[in-house]
């Protein structure tokens, strides 16, 4: 057999032979991802911004302080006004004024507001419940105050009222009174740290921010008066 025979033979076992147009290309190579592509001369290739570096945002200010940098709260301080005593001592009150503080307690611990009503003095000297309320009832008015309907958030802000210092206000007049808390008394530009954690126990931060613009305490405050009349819970300036 002559060599030509036999590689004819050979290949003619695998099949027909392809024509070069027949032979499909090959695949072109896979990127790695670790290696960086390198552009192809004359091809114009999109420059993408440079990406910032990842992180938590700042928050924005609890507080927004006024344009002229001064702290809110601070133009409405008098510098030259004493503050007054703050008293925690009560055995420097009267006594009716210390039974009446001891029964508003006792009374709002009970969560029974109607159990307010033997101690609101009723009459021409009734105890003065004002705050956009209009109900003539003393008790009903409380209620009106409270966040729900039996009057039991009111209650719990008396109570922790009732658990701060107090100062004497007019003292010598026939308007003399005690008054809780002494933040009501007291402007919020002298109060010093320990005060400002006792304020926030009554109210929140955000309430102390809006305070502070409108520079002194607006939240509840109670008087009783040295014969030991409950003389009033109000709020506001």
């Amino acid at each position: 057999m002559s060599v030509a025979l036999a590689l004819g033979l050979t290949f003619g076992a695998a099949g027909p032979a392809l024509a070069l147009s027949d032979i499909p290309p090959l695949p072109a190579p896979q990127q790695d991802p670790a290696t960086p592509q390198q552009p192809v001369e004359g091809e114009e290739t999109e420059e993408l911004p440079a990406s910032e570096p990842m992180g938590i945002p700042d928050p924005d200010p609890l507080i927004n302080k006024p344009a002229d940098g001064m702290p809110a709260g601070e133009a409405q301080a008098d510098p030259d006004q004493p503050p007054p005593e703050v008293i925690y001592d009560l055995s420097k009150a009267p006594e009716p004024v210390r039974r009446m503080r001891d029964l508003l307690i006792e009374a709002a611990t009970s969560g029974d507001i109607e159990r307010l009503r033997v101690l609101m003095n009723p009459g021409p000297n009734q105890t003065r419940i004002v705050l956009e309320s209009s109900d003539a009832d003393p008790v009903a008015a409380l209620k009106q105050l409270s966040g729900d309907e039996e009057g039991l958030e009111i209650l719990a802000i008396m109570i922790d009222i009732l658990s701060t210092g107090f100062v004497r206000v007019d003292a010598g007049t026939p308007d003399e009174v005690y008054v809780w808390p002494y933040f009501a008394e007291k402007s919020l530009a002298q109060l010093t740290l320990p005060e400002k954690v006792e304020l926030l126990r009554i109210v929140t931060a955000g309430d102390v921010a809006e305070m502070q613009e409108l520079g002194n305490y607006n939240f509840f405050r109670m008087g009783i008066s040295p014969d030991g009349q409950w003389k009033f819970l109000t709020a506001g300036d």
